[in-house]
């Protein structure tokens, strides 16, 4: 039995997001979610506007971070709190600098919802539940209401059925997703001593399907690396089975940060203002290529 056997998904859809992603799953919630980024960036919108602001290719760490961390005080605080409610409008005036359309705004919140579902369902220690499937979906669809997004699915097979249609109408490879995709392989890459960084990315390769292969121009990871990748994955979820599960929560938001060395403010995550000739007034229509990447 879990802590969220009894909790209805609907009215407790904050309980159950923060014990999933910060006690159940913390750290298989984080990589999920780094894969979702990538199915964002799929959509030649999306990425064609995260490439004209040039911040995820020239400050793609503390891009990362300040994504991290809004997402973070967001799902341990919860939506309605003090410190959840700041974060939700930080995020919503760094959006309204943008021309975003309404569908777009649709998908990325999918990607929060279905990506962690589907890591779960191939690594996890063990299955979520259906209530807490359910509580993931209520919750972010309830944070959706307060980005005041439009025509947001009633169902979670209604959201999973508009994603997979807006996958398979938008996505396609143009220079500027490829650009903030290698950008964002490179950082996760840098994490890692040099000598390992050639197979890191290669693992990265190894973990996006091939429809986002495609979208990216990038090569499909040696089979035996695909192989390797999965069952080190499955046998970490095995072995999780037989440890003491974690009781305390695991804070993304006490990360330390080197961007952040003495903390940071809500209200100053997130790229400056740009001036008046910045991308947010910019057309972005990137263009389709052709260029295969490493």
């Amino acid at each position: 039995m879990t802590p969220t056997t009894t909790c209805d998904p609907r009215r407790d859809c904050q309980r159950i997001a923060r014990y999933l992603a910060t006690i159940a799953f913390p750290w298989d919630t984080t990589r999920a979610l780094e894969l979702a980024l990538f199915r964002t960036f799929a959509s030649p919108r999306i990425g064609g506007l995260l490439h004209a602001t040039g911040e995820f290719e020239a400050r793609t760490q503390k891009r990362y971070d300040d994504t991290d961390l809004i997402v973070s005080e967001i799902i341990e605080n919860g939506f309605d709190s003090p410190r959840g409610g700041r974060a939700i409008s930080r995020m919503n005036a760094l959006h309204g600098r943008f021309r975003i359309a309404n569908e777009d705004f649709l998908y990325v919140l999918s990607t929060f919802i279905f990506e962690p579902i589907r890591w779960n369902e191939r690594f996890g220690w063990r299955r979520m539940s259906e209530t807490e499937k359910l509580g993931w979906f209520w919750f972010w669809r309830q944070v959706g209401e307060r980005m005041l997004i439009h025509d947001l699915p009633d169902s979670y097979a209604e959201f999973e059925q508009y994603t997979r249609a807006y996958e398979a109408a938008n996505f396609r490879c143009t220079t500027a997703s490829q650009s903030v995709a290698l950008a964002t392989r490179e950082l996760f890459a840098g994490w890692f001593p040099a000598l390992l960084r050639p197979l890191v990315r290669r693992s990265i390769h190894a973990l996006l399907d091939p429809t986002l292969l495609a979208a990216f121009a990038l090569q499909p990871a040696p089979r035996w690396l695909g192989w390797t990748a999965k069952v080190a994955l499955r046998t970490r979820a095995r072995v999780l089975r037989w440890l003491p599960q974690r009781q305390r929560p695991k804070l993304r938001t006490q990360v330390p940060r080197a961007d952040y060395p003495e903390g940071y403010c809500i209200e100053s995550l997130g790229p400056p203002p740009f001036d008046r000739q910045g991308p947010e007034h910019a057309s972005v229509t990137p263009q389709p290529t052709s260029r295969s990447a490493a």
